[in-house]
């Protein structure tokens, strides 16, 4: 994986995205349910200028402000409807120390709701116990004010919660769960009271004081279930914040000894020491010792990767047994690490297109659900039913219903998915492609740095003139090629100073995508580039016709060389096939995927590349453009298209694909264009990103499934009173552990 690929800032919670626009992070407290969500969205959405998007399953808010709306108007708006608003600001590493408070405060809001279950639990049971011993023959009757005291502690105590929220949200003028539990529970208790005291505790009748503290246990239960398994989803995104150091061993000038700083005291230039067993805190190149690096947690490799001096290692790795001094390249948010952790939230907090219809129900789901309670209890008393049994079908409506699992189906399944994926180097930014990942036709690959090494070698160099020396030769293309980050670039530098050739500087030089590049060396203009690079320049070729045509027969991707407007010399370069090529391939092709390769390079080189690889096709001689047209062109034909690149040249071509997936080597501009980063340098992770897609996308399905399921199902079950109270209510509270839990199951996906 390159060291420096992901390191540039962007993408800054809370930082303004340019002049008119900002973007701001809310940690919301509060809900419960996905009418809860929906309110909060539907609030900040009504507000010209801002744009919302609330995560349930995280509980925050992503709201984008055009205009003249502050933090502080936004986080006033939020609280209106009845819920808590925390900003997240400032740097990566304030922003994760306010993520680490907020996940203390939820930990701690499950220790309460544990400890609520086994008090409500202990006075539920003896209300339950009649009725269980009554299914095994034998009867057992509890007094009515004994029952009346120990459901009203569960119902003041323990209903305490469901009271404050529903009261908050019919104060912002909505309704959630709350308001159904609050009315459910309170409907079953006020009915059994009202016989207590009218009928006296002599000669009343069936009480359902065992329903109202049954349903409010349960759903604790079911909340506590819940809020843990939340938490446990995200913690692919947890484990990467963890990796953050906070301070550094800086190594001190003129052998002072080395002293703690924090990491925000640390700059560019800086060394740092890491001693064995540490996690390195920045982005750096070796510059004295030897050890490998646990980078499991950031690219998903399994095995330690030895680095030594010159080698670059990145924050977040964790040191083996050597001690090394780093020089630092970044730090801070502008390290990998920062630049993963911002494409795994950015992915997590997402909202996929399927949740719209979700979205939509649960807007108006409490009052639908009021509405049909109602109605039950009117058609129960019309049909001939008595009083009891309309009020106990009109409870089981009220407390079945799952506006939960509505709300969780979706963001719990992508933040596992996308978690899950990360762990395995598998980085996805646009969680549309989800949808899209599991119905791809053909795969395009570029060559140079995908199918192959990416590291060439000048093994050829054929002299047409014989005016300037080999070295010198050598030294002059390394002149213009110094500056430029393109693997056949380096080559020329890396073989001009194996051969101890001067390099002199180069003026005006200028580089030209998928071509070449020129510039003037010792007053002389020199072109570097392919067949149709030079000859548009009016560059004879002729005389090297049999060259080029023997050197790419033997698979050499192959450059010429002109001086002055004189053809010079042809350079040869060989780039060794991955090892893993031939069996990503494979693997696609046993998928039923059409495998090309698109390249600039000979076409009789990617001729060779594409026949040792086993492609079904490969073109050479293909420019960005033609790249770009090729797409479009198999988009055209009804084809659903996935391009792989690493390059800058290959940017066009990954936005346009349907799925774009740049390799974690590649160039800021690929990897900001795809919609898929493979993290790790193993073009088999092609195939593992569309099976990680494919299982999100159908977790996200079946929850919905459930969600709708639970609903549909029960809603009716209740109203015809086959489901007593207590039963709707335990549905109700296992509906939404169901769901998460159903989604927690892509934890255990690995590439």
């Amino acid at each position: 994986m390159s060291e420096t690929a992901l390191s540039s800032p962007g993408g800054a919670t809370g930082a303004a995205s340019d002049s008119a626009q900002s973007v701001f992070v809310f940690d919301v407290s509060g809900m419960h349910c996905a009418a809860c969500s929906a309110r909060v969205e539907r609030v900040l959405n009504a507000k010209p200028g801002v744009a919302a998007q609330v995560n349930l399953a995280l509980e925050r808010a992503d709201v984008t402000v055009s205009g003249g709306q502050s933090a502080d108007d936004i986080k006033a708006m939020i609280e209106k409807t009845g819920f808590g608003a925390s900003l997240r600001q400032g740097s990566l590493s304030e922003r994760q120390a306010q993520a680490e408070r907020v996940d203390e405060d939820r930990a701690e809001e499950e220790r309460h709701s544990f400890y609520l279950f086994l008090f409500s639990a202990v006075l539920t049971v003896p209300l339950v116990a009649p009725m269980i011993t009554h299914w095994f023959g034998f009867g057992w009757h509890m007094p009515p004010l004994i029952q009346l005291a120990l459901a009203a502690v569960v119902q003041v105590i323990v209903g305490a919660r469901f009271y404050r929220g529903a009261a908050k949200a019919l104060a912002g003028g909505a309704a959630n769960m709350d308001v159904l539990v609050a009315m459910g529970t309170s409907a079953a208790f006020l009915f059994s009271l009202y016989q207590v005291i009218a009928l006296g505790s002599a000669s009343v009748g069936h009480l359902y004081f065992e329903a109202s503290a049954a349903i409010l246990t349960l759903i604790v239960f079911g909340k506590w279930l819940e809020g843990r398994a939340r938490r446990s989803a995200a913690d692919a995104l947890r484990a990467l914040m963890g990796l953050r150091p906070r301070e550094a061993r800086l190594v001190a000038d003129g052998g002072t000894g080395d002293r703690m700083v924090p990491i925000e005291e640390v700059k560019a230039g800086d060394r740092v020491r890491v001693l064995p067993g540490e996690v390195v805190p920045v982005d750096g190149t070796i510059l004295e010792g030897r050890s490998e690096f646990d980078e499991a947690l950031l690219s998903g490799e399994s095995e330690p990767v030895l680095r030594e001096a010159g080698d670059k290692v990145i924050s977040g790795a964790v040191n083996g047994a050597g001690s090394v001094v780093l020089d630092v390249v970044a730090m801070g948010d502008d390290t990998v690490l920062a630049r993963i952790i911002r494409l795994v939230d950015q992915a997590q907090t997402g909202k996929a297109k399927m949740q719209n219809l979700a979205d939509r129900i649960s807007a108006v789901f409490v009052p639908v659900v009021i509405g049909l309670a109602l109605l039950t209890f009117v058609a129960w008393l019309a049909l001939g039913g008595n009083f009891e049994a309309a009020v106990v079908a009109a409870v089981s409506v009220l407390v079945i219903a799952c506006p939960c699992a509505l709300g969780l189906a979706t963001p719990t399944a992508l933040v596992a998915g996308t978690g899950a994926a990360a762990k395995s180097g598998v980085l996805i930014r646009d969680i549309d492609v989800l949808e899209v990942a599991g119905k791809v036709t053909h795969v395009v690959f570029d060559k140079t740095g995908t199918l192959t090494e990416g590291k060439p070698s000048l093994v050829s160099l054929h002299q047409v003139e014989s005016a300037m020396t080999e070295a010198d030769l050598v030294g002059a293309v390394a002149a213009v090629q110094s500056g430029s980050e393109h693997p056949l670039a380096k080559a020329c530098v890396d073989a001009a100073r194996e051969r101890g050739a001067s390099i002199p500087a180069a003026q005006g030089v200028t580089a030209h995508v998928g071509e070449g590049v020129e510039g003037t060396v010792d007053g002389a203009a020199m072109l570097i580039g392919t067949r149709a690079f030079l000859e548009r320049h009016g560059v004879d070729l002729s005389s090297a016709g049999d060259a080029f045509q023997m050197m790419e027969q033997e698979g050499l991707s192959v450059s010429a060389v002109a001086r002055g407007g004189q053809l010079m010399a042809l350079l040869g370069f060989r780039d060794e096939v991955r090892a893993e090529s031939k069996a990503a391939v494979a693997s696609l092709k046993a998928r039923g995927l059409k495998t090309i390769l698109l390249s600039g390079d000979a076409p009789e080189t990617v001729r060779r590349v594409g026949e040792i690889l086993g492609l079904d096709e490969a073109r050479g001689g293909v420019s960005p453009k033609d790249k770009l047209d090729m797409l479009t062109e198999l988009q055209g034909q009804g084809h659903v298209v996935a391009m792989v690149g690493d390059g800058l040249n290959d940017a066009p071509a990954l936005a346009q694909a349907d799925v774009g997936i740049a390799m974690g080597s590649g160039t800021d501009v690929a990897i900001g264009a795809a919609a898929i980063t493979l993290m790790r340098i193993d073009v088999g992770l092609v195939g593992s990103a569309f099976d990680i897609a494919r299982h999100t996308y159908s977790k996200i399905w079946q929850n919905l499934f459930w969600a709708f399921f639970y609903n549909v199902i029960g809603i009716p079950l209740a109203a015809f009173g086959l489901l007593n109270p207590a039963m709707a209510g335990a549905a109700m509270a296992f509906s939404s552990v169901s769901v998460v839990s159903n989604a927690l199951l892509l934890r255990r996906w690995k590439a």
